[in-house]
């Protein structure tokens, strides 16, 4: 796996329903932008909120956008073996790409356990997406542990979201699996240092800006990337003033593309307004 992959959010309706229509056109407004690749009911799609029902329908208009296009890859990890197993399965049912397996939180399992876990997820046969994000998850698993890890034979990518560049390059030293930055912050520098892209926020606001970037950095144009990560670096540093996805859904809103609602425990937005950050990059 490489380049951008939106994380998505996921829009919901007046009446707090998901409003499918609206995802279904983000998911084509991504694709439109050059966009590598969707993450659907991640941890930005509001993933723990989630029924079974909207999980299912999410996936399904997800896959049909990006059929032959783009991978799609869903949010199925939890912290019960069993379920995890169980929402993989019924991913690869769906059409999905590959499974987004986020490390468990809570249970905060050892070694062993972390090793039996990603194994009994690995039969399913549906491609992975390792998942490392101790501020969600309470772990900070040791990189070698994680290199271990992502030499399971499903596993395709490591979705790393330490932010630390030290640890992401320890990580990248010792796997050729790919990694995939898990923070838009350090996004371009880890690609400087070996990492293949990003599971990105940003994108869901700024899609072609964010694409520039890869972009750029693709064709070796170092100085282009960086300034245009520069232009984005306001609008990234509003997105994570609060918990995400609360300023992304208030960017967005400013922009007409969903309600900036969110479920419940995640509170609304209260900070300044978005538009002049979006009207300085020529979003409005």
């Amino acid at each position: 796996m490489f380049g951008i992959h939106t994380a998505l959010v996921t829009p919901l309706s007046a009446d707090g329903s998901v409003d499918l229509a609206a995802f279904e056109m983000l998911c084509h407004r991504q694709i439109d932008a050059g966009i590598h690749g969707l993450v659907v009911c991640g941890t930005t799609g509001e993933a723990p909120t989630v029924t079974a029902g909207e999980w299912a329908d999410l996936v399904r208009i997800a896959v049909a956008a990006g059929q032959g296009v783009i991978p799609i890859t869903v949010g199925v990890g939890t912290n019960c073996t069993t379920t995890t197993v169980e929402r993989l399965d019924r991913a690869a049912d769906l059409g999905a790409t590959a499974g987004l397996v986020v490390l468990p939180y809570y249970n905060k399992p050892n070694p062993q356990g972390l090793r039996a876990h990603v194994t009994a997820a690995d039969q399913v046969g549906l491609p992975m997406v390792l998942y490392h994000v101790p501020g969600r998850t309470g772990q900070r698993v040791p990189a070698p542990l994680l290199a271990e890890l992502a030499q399971c034979e499903g596993v395709v990518a490591v979705k790393e979201a330490t932010g630390d560049m030290r640890y992401g390059v320890d990580l990248i030293t010792r796997t050729a699996t790919p990694v995939l930055s898990g923070d838009d912050f350090s996004f371009l520098a880890l690609l400087a240092l070996g990492g293949m892209g990003v599971i990105s926020v940003l994108s869901n606001v700024a899609p072609v800006h964010t694409v520039e970037v890869w972009d750029q950095w693709a064709e070796g144009n170092v100085e282009g990337a960086t300034r245009t990560m520069h232009r984005l670096w306001e609008l990234t540093s509003f997105l994570f003033a609060d918990v995400n996805p609360v300023p992304c859904k208030a960017a967005m809103a400013e922009l007409g593309l969903c309600l900036a609602d969110v479920r419940l425990p995640l509170g609304a937005y209260q900070g300044p307004s978005p538009r002049p950050i979006l009207e300085r990059l020529g979003l409005l």
